[in-house]
């Protein structure tokens, strides 16, 4: 299911009122993309902290930059809006490094919804925490502009299309970063087969 269908929700009316200043109706948007939004930005950052003040700088730019928005999807606009954020604070970051979370700790999953599954046992919960881990490095390990492309397609369930529309690239060029990173994680996957689902064992097995 695309990432997008959240657009089936009729933001028009929410956006056109929060154009005129209502606050509700922006609140109302922000519950509905932020943990699209925020998952982006932890991708992108590999940083929970960072990928916090990410979501709020984007919310808070594309609040003042509402007047700007002329239609079309507020979805796509919405996550370039992050997308740039992150860049910029990746910028930022080459010019005054500093020391970033381990990259082993365990997961928030109150913060990262996606991760999360109520009906499992123990053990099963435990597993799935490795493998949440486990992905996030091998996603951490792609280059900049190929992890932002898997993660919007493979993670986040956007079509090619609406990334294209995100990222403002050309088509071709979404296709081809996603195919470089497939192969990069599949070359990735192998180190601990034991603790991957059906599909991805797979994927680790071709690689072999």
């Amino acid at each position: 299911m695309s990432a997008m269908v959240v657009e089936a929700l009729d933001t028009t009316g929410l956006i056109s009122a929060a154009q005129k200043g209502s606050l509700d109706a922006f609140n109302a948007l922000v519950l509905a993309y932020q943990s699209q939004v925020y998952n982006l930005a932890r991708y992108i950052l590999h940083d929970d902290a960072a990928a916090d003040d990410a979501t709020q700088e984007a919310f808070i730019a594309a609040y003042r930059a509402l007047s700007d928005f002329r239609g079309g999807s507020f979805c796509a606009w919405l996550m370039r809006i992050v997308t740039n954020a992150c860049y910029d604070e990746l910028r930022l970051r080459k010019r005054r490094p500093a020391v970033s979370w381990d990259d082993f700790e365990d997961l928030d999953e109150d913060a990262n919804p996606y991760l999360v599954d109520h009906g499992e046992l123990p053990e099963e919960n435990v597993q799935r925490g490795e493998l949440g881990a486990l992905l996030d490095r091998a996603i951490a390990g792609l280059p900049q502009e190929q992890r932002t492309v898997f993660v919007l397609v493979d993670r986040l369930g956007y079509t090619y299309e609406e990334v294209a529309e995100v990222l403002n690239m050309r088509l071709g060029t979404v296709k081809s970063r996603l195919f470089r990173a497939r192969a990069r994680m599949r070359e990735a996957l192998p180190a601990e087969p034991e603790l991957l689902p059906t599909r991805y064992r797979m994927m680790a097995l071709e690689a072999m």
